[in-house]
């Protein structure tokens, strides 16, 4: 339904002119707002104008340029132009410029022109509503965007809450693993400081270091299926023996495997056994096949295994053992990853506060 009275912003340097239009417009209930050229028009109008009514040719600033100027403001209000006889082609090229209608005058017919005005405010009405439903739909879907995310939010709370008891029920595993085996006792929590300690060494972003964390806490994971009479006999293992060690961490790899958030935490345990040279297992891959933090896990493991007391030989000191690492830098280990080692080794203190899962994890959690 149109409104029974309208906001008219009327421009004609013509005092006659306007006088006689606003009078006519106050006929038909409209509110009449006049300027004498269209820079009065564009000091004036604002949003609050349903209808404005410009002549063609004011001084100084004429219809052309003010309607040009009022498409630059955005208002969107619809714009009707007055045109004297014999100018209808003023009146196409206003048009053409995005005026709604023109009107001719003087004035005659009262009903055409009182029409005209009506469809003018009618189309105004439009405009608003558009507008209106325009803002309550992009309100709608900016608060189903923040319901979105606190869902979000909340779901990645409960993953990264799953997260955490999934490691810890793994870390029980494996301390269960290790309380059985009095050699073995304590090697994942050496490994895995030792890991942090060399990735922070290295200059690791602490994303990385978690991962490699999370790997080194579960790199053995896999000999949960040996029998631990395997690992615990005197002497020389058998080939048989020796082949079923050597299952453990494609084994492991295949434990982690489900756990989609260990991805590149099932890489590196797959491979903490392979050598630069090709020469490792159980894919035998190279060098330029392993990522940084998998050369880390395999340097750090092997130096475990050399300083740690076994059934079938002595421990070496970590004077031996870092000799032993650069002995085979280049063909079992990374020469660069053993040097920086090397230099951190001599002053490594365990430093629990830095190295916490609590403390990693909340910075795994905060990047995601």
């Amino acid at each position: 339904m149109i409104k029974t009275q309208a906001k008219i912003l009327l421009a004609d340097d013509d005092f006659m002119v306007r006088s006689t239009v606003s009078r006519i417009l106050e006929m038909f209930g409209h509110n009449v707002t006049a300027a004498s050229d269209g820079r009065g028009v564009l000091e004036t109008v604002n949003d609050s104008f349903d209808v404005i009514i410009l002549d063609i040719n004011m001084p100084d600033m004429d219809g052309f340029a003010t309607i040009n100027a009022l498409n630059e403001l955005d208002y969107d209000i619809p714009v009707l132009f007055l045109t004297g006889a014999g100018s209808m082609d003023y009146a196409v090229k206003a048009i053409n410029l995005g005026a709604y209608d023109f009107l001719t005058k003087p004035i005659e017919d009262l009903d055409i022109f009182n029409v005209k005005i009506r469809r003018a405010i009618e189309k105004r009405m439009y405009v608003l509503q558009e507008r209106r439903y325009k803002e309550s739909l992009e309100d709608d879907i900016r608060k189903k965007a923040q319901q979105l995310e606190e869902q979000n939010r909340l779901l990645l709370t409960y993953s990264n809450s799953l997260e955490n008891a999934t490691v810890q029920l793994m870390s029980s595993f494996q301390n269960a693993m290790e309380e059985k085996d009095y050699y073995t006792a304590g090697h994942t929590m050496r490994v895995t400081e030792y890991a942090v300690m060399l990735g922070m060494a290295m200059g690791l972003a602490e994303r990385d270091i978690l991962v490699l964390r999370r790997a080194a806490q579960f790199h053995d994971i896999g000999k949960l299926v040996i029998d631990l009479s395997c690992i615990q006999k005197p002497g020389k293992l058998t080939e048989d023996e020796w082949f079923l060690i050597r299952k453990h961490p494609s084994v492991g790899a295949n434990i982690i495997g489900p756990l989609g958030f260990m991805e590149r935490e099932q890489f590196i345990i797959r491979h903490h056994h392979e050598r630069m040279d090709g020469g490792g297992y159980p894919d035998g891959l190279k060098a330029d096949d392993l990522d940084d933090l998998t050369k880390i896990l395999i340097v750090v493991d092997s130096y475990d295994a050399m300083t740690s007391r076994r059934n079938y030989r002595k421990n070496l000191t970590m004077e031996e053992a870092v000799a032993e690492l650069r002995r085979c830098s280049g063909s079992q280990f990374d020469s660069r990853i053993v040097e920086v080692f090397s230099r951190s080794i001599a002053e490594f203190t365990p430093a629990r506060s830095v190295f916490s899962q609590e403390y990693l994890e909340s910075v795994y959690n905060k990047g995601n």
